[in-house]
């Protein structure tokens, strides 16, 4: 992790660190998330709220340095909290996904890396996203259903 976490400094990224092992659930990661991420103080400390807040962070309103390569939040001894809160953790790195996606979309370089002390920690994939219909079609009326 030190290595890496070198090398995207040497490049340029904007990398921040959070200690994770002292969260004892889902209010204190979205206390720690919201100081890491420089969130406004209206941040409503839940999944909606942290999605919304990530994409404003994802398109540079607040939590990244603009002269920066991109932003790299390092999420230190994930697998305490993870035993704590396994739903909570797996949320947090979903929404990351969707949102360092719709970042990259956009040009921008978004990045969290967990570091843990459990070889054995794991996640199921995350930032799945749903194939759909376009709007004009979406009714099976209008696909001839």
């Amino acid at each position: 992790m030190r290595e890496t976490a070198e090398w995207l400094l040497e490049h340029g990224y904007d990398v921040r660190t959070v200690e994770t092992s002292t969260w004892t659930g889902e209010l204190e990661m979205h206390k720690g998330l919201a100081s890491l991420l420089e969130f406004p103080d209206y941040f409503g400390h839940n999944r909606p709220a942290l999605a919304d807040c990530l994409s404003d962070v994802a398109v540079g309103d607040y939590g990244v340095n603009e002269l920066a390569t991109g932003l790299v939040r390092v999420l230190q001894n994930y697998d305490t909290f993870a035993a704590r809160d396994p739903d909570a953790a797996f949320a947090l790195l979903d929404i990351y996904a969707v949102q360092a996606r719709g970042a990259a979309l956009i040009g921008r370089r978004m990045l969290c890396l967990l570091q843990s002390n459990d070889p054995r920690l794991a996640f199921p994939p995350v930032g799945a996203v749903p194939v759909m219909w376009n709007d004009a079609e979406w009714l099976d009326s209008r696909r001839g259903l």
